[in-house]
């Protein structure tokens, strides 16, 4: 099954919208994992202030605002695709 990583923070709108709208799209298609970017200094390091940001099997995918369609292709793909840069 994917992992579905989403990076974010306590008490971001953005991130709370983001996983409104996500999660009912994974479910039962993927493993989620919401981490809080504030609890790991590797994690603050990298997205600052650029959350919540959106990983499918360690691929980025989206930040800031939920990209549906990218997601869907993503999960399609398998594990083994590369993402345009």
């Amino acid at each position: 099954m994917p992992r579905v990583r989403v990076y974010s923070r306590s008490g971001c709108h953005l991130c709370d919208e983001l996983l409104d709208t996500l999660l009912p799209l994974l479910r039962n298609q993927a493993d989620v994992d919401v981490c809080d970017v504030d609890s790991c200094s590797d994690w603050l390091e990298k997205f600052g202030d650029r959350v919540p940001v959106v990983e499918v099997d360690g691929r980025f995918i989206c930040q800031y605002t939920l990209d549906a369609a990218a997601v869907r292709q993503a999960l399609s793909a398998g594990p083994n695709a590369v993402t345009a840069s």
